[in-house]
């Protein structure tokens, strides 16, 4: 019986946004791992998270905490490699960007995006070091990568000197929550939560790649009676510099129209998509932009950034605009705001197009990418 260990770490055992993204994709690849190589043991390496259970998955719990990168990189590097000589896998699996130097065992690695070497400033000196030196090595040594969108892919190919051969694309599925809700019960959600009747929707950590100042603008260039009508809302955890988004904020007047709701719990993230209005996604750069695909599939109108990984996600179901286009921008949330045929035809299209979007294809792929490892 073929025998994959695979370092979990990053599972998160908290809620917050810490334990969206990364976690995410790590919990539900495992939970469809078993069901697509029925004949596999895992082993699986986990500090504080909890894998969901299945009798060919044993979990395996850190003696001490590795929640602190620090705490993590010690492990990983020091830990980690006796660890896997005791288990003698015949592919090792690293689930978050690197694996130990010290190893023998083919090995895959997953690469969720490059933002540590596009976008650095993201990072402290320290961490930003560690993840492009050991990255760069933990790819370069492995049997196989795994990039969770094309767009990845191409980086690793390029900033990391992977060959493509390499490289295994694995896109994030969709949790079967996310889907068209009755209108009754969108309605309860508005009346709860005291949201407007219509509202334009921006869901993700507040940080300047997300180019909300951006968005802030052009959504300020609309007429009064149509920001009146139709707010903005925020919603997201503060990550870094994101004093200039409430300045903006500030400085265009919106105070009474744009509303920061904060962090968005799990359970109710398919209600915000059934009850928004539209999805709107500015990034300039995005590993994958999983709320664009969890927002298709309940329905809701997406306009987009064309760049990164974003056009991957939305397909053809709505607009893509470039990010540093502001009077695109405003163009684009007008015709959004005004024109219903276009509303129904980005809402349909949309929940067709989620539907490729499994979790079950993205275990396969990872299954893809060990055997290929085991070649």
């Amino acid at each position: 019986m073929i025998h994959i260990v695979i370092n979990a770490h990053l599972l998160s055992a908290q809620t917050g946004y810490r334990s969206a993204g990364i976690h995410g994709y790590i919990y539900n690849t495992l939970r469809c791992l078993p069901y697509v190589t029925p004949d596999w043991h895992y082993t699986v390496l986990v500090g504080e998270g909890n894998p969901a259970e299945h009798p060919r998955m044993e979990i395996r719990h850190s003696r001490f905490s590795t929640r602190h990168p620090v705490q993590r990189i010690v492990w990983e590097q020091l830990v980690q490699p006796g660890v896997i000589r005791h288990l003698k896998p015949d592919v090792y699996h690293a689930a978050a960007f690197v694996s130990p130097v010290m190893m023998r065992v083919p090995s895959v690695v997953t690469v969720y995006d490059l933002s540590f070497i596009r976008y650095p400033q993201a990072l402290s000196a320290s961490r930003r070091l560690y993840l492009q030196t050991f990255t760069r090595l933990s790819c370069q040594r492995a049997a196989q990568v795994i990039a969770i969108s094309e767009s990845t892919a191409r980086d690793i190919i390029d900033l990391l000197g992977v060959h493509p051969e390499k490289v295994t694309v694995a896109v994030p599925g969709v949790s079967e929550d996310f889907y068209p809700r009755e209108p009754s019960e969108i309605q309860a959600f508005r009346e709860k939560n005291q949201l407007p009747d219509r509202f334009i929707l921006h869901l993700g950590t507040l940080e300047p790649r997300k180019n909300l100042p951006m968005l802030l603008r052009a959504y300020a260039t609309l007429p009064e009676s149509q920001r009146e009508e139709v707010h903005l809302i925020l919603a997201g955890g503060k990550g870094w510099e994101y004093a200039d988004i409430f300045d903006t904020v500030k400085s265009c007047n919106l105070e009474r129209v744009v509303h920061f709701p904060g962090y968005v719990a799990k359970d109710e993230l398919p209600l915000w998509y059934n009850a928004a209005e539209m999805l709107v996604y500015p990034s300039v750069f995005e590993g994958w932009g999983l709320p664009v695909v969890e927002a298709m599939a309940c329905g809701c109108p997406t306009l987009v950034s064309d760049v990164s990984s974003l056009p991957e996600a939305a397909g053809n179901t709505g607009l893509r605009l470039p990010p540093d286009d502001e009077t695109a921008w405003v163009e684009g949330l007008r015709h959004a705001i005004t024109d219903t045929t276009w509303r129904a035809y980005s809402r349909q299209a949309g929940i067709e197009r989620a539907k490729q979007f499994t979790w079950q294809a993205t275990a396969a792929a990872t299954g893809r990418a060990y055997e290929k490892a085991l070649r």
